[in-house]
């Protein structure tokens, strides 16, 4: 995350376009905000569009705007979300799911800086800069026809890649007490994470990222009884990380942490790593071996 911070630094010094890629709910949005506010459009408009979530028929028009009488139901002129964010920041959520007519339109967008209403006939100047955002492989998308690569290298001037929040086990126990902080303000009452809590958090896969993170603190902070957070009020279990694993692969993945953590802690002096773990010296030595752990 320290060179995803170090990149909103750098690109938030120039107009360049941005594209952010990551899974669904590690903060893509989140990240464009950033590099919107510290850029010289910061006071102007941030715009933000979900290409997803809005039907192919429509999103033309979401875009672009539209002339009255453009098509039924367009009873008055309407500015598309490109004119909404003249001066400032338009940002593109799942980029990948746009139509291929709507990628040229975008293209020519991005390579004149001009835009033509739907139903309009006139060029209308549009100074807006571009964050787009996706959770797909749009090289592989690229690759298989569905996305332009012309398109891609324009809006790839910067690309920004955010990991999922499995890949950053330190900072889960952060962001947990800054939505549960959060909770405490709202709710007025004071609430915990059990310790139990926070090795399930730890362990846990989170497979929805910051999203699921933070709906699983919001829903505990209700359930809790006596202001204690547990596994159960997360819905999580402490052991979450070794489902789907297999009972013997999950004793080998506990008996190498538990092994780790003690050579870690008795700073690779096995006879008292082996004392503290409840087994033998050569026990110890036969366990190393079979999971390939590297002796200090």
């Amino acid at each position: 995350m320290q060179a995803v911070f170090g990149a909103i630094e750098k690109v938030s010094k120039s107009d360049a376009s941005v594209l952010i890629v990551g899974e669904s709910g590690t903060g893509k949005e989140l990240v464009s905000r950033a590099i919107h506010r510290r850029s010289a459009r910061g006071s102007r408009p941030f715009v933000a569009i979900n290409c997803g979530a809005i039907p192919e028929t429509l999103l033309e028009s979401e875009l672009f705007g539209h002339e009255k009488g453009a098509f039924t139901g367009a009873h008055v002129q309407r500015h598309g979300r490109l004119e909404m964010a003249h001066g400032g920041t338009l940002f593109l959520d799942e980029i990948g799911e746009l139509s291929g007519a709507l990628q040229v339109k975008l293209l020519r967008f991005l390579q004149e800086h001009e835009i033509e209403r739907v139903g309009g006939r006139s060029q209308i100047r549009v100074d807006a800069r571009i964050i787009a955002a996706t959770n797909t492989d749009l090289t592989r998308a690229m690759a298989k026809g569905g996305f332009r690569e012309d398109l891609y290298y324009r809006l790839a001037v910067v690309v920004v890649s955010i990991p999922p929040l499995r890949h950053r086990r330190g900072d889960v126990q952060l962001l947990a007490n800054t939505f549960l902080q959060r909770e405490v303000v709202s709710q007025g009452k004071k609430l915990i994470f059990t310790p139990k809590a926070v090795k399930a958090m730890e362990t846990h896969g989170w497979p929805g990222n910051v999203r699921e993170l933070e709906n699983r603190v919001q829903r505990a902070a209700i359930m809790a009884e006596s202001g204690r957070i547990t596994p159960k009020d997360l819905g999580i279990s402490q052991y979450s990380e070794f489902e789907g694993q297999g009972l013997s692969k999950a004793r080998e993945a506990v008996e190498r942490q538990m092994i780790e953590a003690a050579l870690a802690r008795n700073k690779g002096n096995l006879t008292r790593a082996a004392a503290e773990l409840e087994i033998s010296r050569p026990s110890l030595y036969e366990l190393i071996d079979k999971l390939g752990i590297p002796r200090r």
